[in-house]
């Protein structure tokens, strides 16, 4: 039962978030200033559509009825009748102006090449109108593009969506609770959540690789735990350093990736390894700094895990 449980919970979770995912893919549609183009030019082909679909029964209907008149017409006597071309038998024959084959001498040309004879054939109506067409559509969109900008242009277009993507990350981080969070009024808590969400953070950042789980330090990192800092030992002073880094030193600016929030906690836990003495640390470096942390007890040391 637990198993059939988890399974609709983690169903209804999955379909929750497509749902969502629906809804803002449906949103950023609406708010394409290329929609309205878009669902008229969808409109005019399905219509062209519709009426090709219709032209074309249209003419096997008069095609039908012109065939049976012409059966009438012929009368019993005459057993064989001649059927009419079809409709795209003549369609292609007028789209390519071809000239039947016992028709050439007509259109031979007095050129004879070992043999190979030179016919006066024209170029294919569809390909000359094709090309018109390439020309009135260049013309309109030279118009519509360049001359009256009705429309925008493709690095117009990144632009717009650019502007969109940021106008809407702006309202997302518009709508997301903001915790004000000053250095210089930043006040140590042994609060066992805070605690353990740094602890979290200090471990998936691998910040032990340079200080050790145990904050006793390495060939790399210092020792967090005795009380001798490089950068300055108070509470403020650790958080600028996890923030901003130490770039020549290896030290990354975890601000940039970490929100304040996060920076504050790491903090918190680096402060509790003081006092710890883990085994093996690392000789002091830097200078000495009393810290003043009267409001750390004993289990603040296990919630750090020491």
């Amino acid at each position: 039962m637990k198993r059939i449980a988890l399974t609709l919970a983690t169903t209804a979770l999955s379909m929750e978030a497509m749902s969502q995912q629906t809804e803002s893919a449906s949103q950023t549609l609406l708010q394409d200033p290329m929609l309205p183009f878009y669902l008229t030019g969808g409109a005019v082909i399905l219509l062209l559509f519709l009426v090709i679909a219709v032209a074309f029964y249209v003419i096997r209907v008069l095609n039908f009825l012109t065939e049976e008149a012409v059966r009438q017409n012929a009368g019993q006597a005459v057993s064989v009748v001649t059927p009419r071309a079809s409709w795209w038998k003549r369609f292609v024959q007028k789209m390519n102006a071809s000239v039947p084959v016992e028709q050439e001498k007509d259109i031979e040309l007095n050129h004879n090449y070992d043999g190979i004879r030179e016919l006066d054939n024209h170029l294919p109506p569809w390909w000359k109108w094709l090309f018109y067409g390439t020309i009135g559509w260049a013309v309109v969109y030279m118009i519509v593009y360049h001359v009256t900008d009705s429309m925008p242009l493709s690095l117009d277009e990144y632009h717009n969506e650019l502007a969109l993507a940021e106008e809407q990350a702006k309202k997302f981080q518009a709508s997301q609770p903001k915790a004000l969070i000053d250095e210089n009024t930043l006040e140590f808590t042994d609060d066992p959540a805070t605690l353990e969400k740094g602890k979290s953070i200090f471990l998936s950042n691998n910040c032990g690789g340079c200080h050790r789980n145990d904050g006793g330090g390495n060939a790399i990192g210092p020792n967090l735990a005795d009380e001798y800092w490089i950068h300055g030992g108070e509470l403020k002073n650790v958080f600028i350093t996890i923030k901003n880094g130490v770039v020549e030193k290896g030290m990354p600016a975890w601000g940039k990736s970490m929100s304040a929030q996060d920076v504050r906690d790491v903090t918190f836990f680096v402060m509790s390894f003081q006092g710890t003495n883990p085994p093996d640390a690392k000789a002091p470096q830097g200078e000495l700094y009393k810290q003043d942390m009267t409001n750390q007890s004993d289990s603040l040391k296990r919630q750090a895990g020491l």
